[in-house]
């Protein structure tokens, strides 16, 4: 991590199954263009969290949640010297999906509306989410998550648009992605992959960030650190996953891993570990933690 103050954990909980789970102070941290495969609902408790997304800058502080719905490019950094300092649950679509099909009347695939959202209420639930899986506490740590996921989508959810290929552009850039995903260790130049398409270059490009909000050599770095994690998450050591996803070596793969996921390969790899070989015993949570107020009530999302 950049800088003695920052620390951060990204950790999963066996018994949530289908959703990450992050706490980090960050101070320095510049997260990349970068998706996530699942929901990002991430409760700031200092500092702001300022994040591109859509087009513009959104900056999320104390109280407020910053939400991205699912593959949907962003990039994070501190709004102060001081940096921000949160904790974040990462549900999959699919429970999302069942939550919102319980809970709400949305009809189709369920999203966040709002980047930002103002709610004291669900950054306690989101904190309480991690207090309970921290010490092992199934139930309130299930029940919390399907309380915030429920009260985000009645207040801040709706139905995400389609994603049909209608112009031709995407429809190229639809073409390079599956490209790139067939050659994920050697792509070819940007060059060679448009003559293959039969497109220019700068036609390509602009078709590519157009589709996916992002250049083709940045989805390709996302995509590699995202392989990169079903690696690691599997057993196979950083170094290994480093040249099976295409990067150099581990340290290639540790520069970007970082800068995506929020920790190196390595903590990513021993914390998550940890968690799935420790036989449910109490974790002791942070004196920061300890210290902060948390709401104890259970009234209904």
């Amino acid at each position: 991590m950049a800088g003695s103050a920052e620390r951060a954990r990204h950790w999963t909980y066996a018994e949530l199954p289908g959703v990450d789970l992050l706490r980090a102070h960050y101070v320095r941290m510049t997260f990349v263009r970068h998706t996530h495969e699942h929901f990002v609902m991430a409760a700031v408790t200092e500092g702001v969290d300022v994040f591109h997304h859509t087009g513009a800058d959104r900056h999320a502080g104390p109280g407020t949640l910053a939400l991205i719905n699912p593959d949907t490019p962003h990039t994070g950094r501190g709004g102060g010297p001081e940096g921000w300092r949160y904790g974040a649950v990462y549900p999959a679509p699919e429970l999302v999906a069942a939550i919102a099909a319980e809970t709400t009347a949305i009809r189709g695939t369920p999203g966040f509306v709002q980047p930002v959202f103002e709610d004291a209420y669900a950054v306690a639930l989101v904190h309480q989410v991690l207090r309970a899986a921290e010490e092992g506490n199934a139930l309130a740590a299930d029940t919390f998550l399907r309380i915030a996921v429920t009260r985000m989508l009645r207040l801040n959810g709706g139905a995400l648009p389609e994603r049909t290929v209608r112009s031709a552009g995407h429809r190229v850039a639809a073409r390079a992605r599956a490209v790139l995903e067939e050659r994920l260790t050697d792509p070819p130049s940007l060059d060679r992959l448009a003559a293959d398409l039969g497109v220019g270059p700068f036609a390509l490009l602009r078709a590519f960030r157009d589709a996916y909000g992002m250049p083709p050599h940045a989805w390709l770095t996302d995509a590699r650190v995202r392989r990169a994690r079903r690696l690691l998450d599997a057993g196979t050591t950083p170094a290994e996953a480093a040249v099976a996803v295409g990067f150099t070596d581990q340290p290639h793969l540790n520069r970007h891993f970082a800068r995506i996921v929020g920790v190196p390969p390595g903590a990513y790899q021993r914390e998550r570990k940890n968690v799935q070989d420790r036989p449910g015993g109490l974790l002791v949570a942070s004196l920061a933690w300890q210290n902060e107020p948390h709401a104890q009530t259970y009234p209904a999302p």
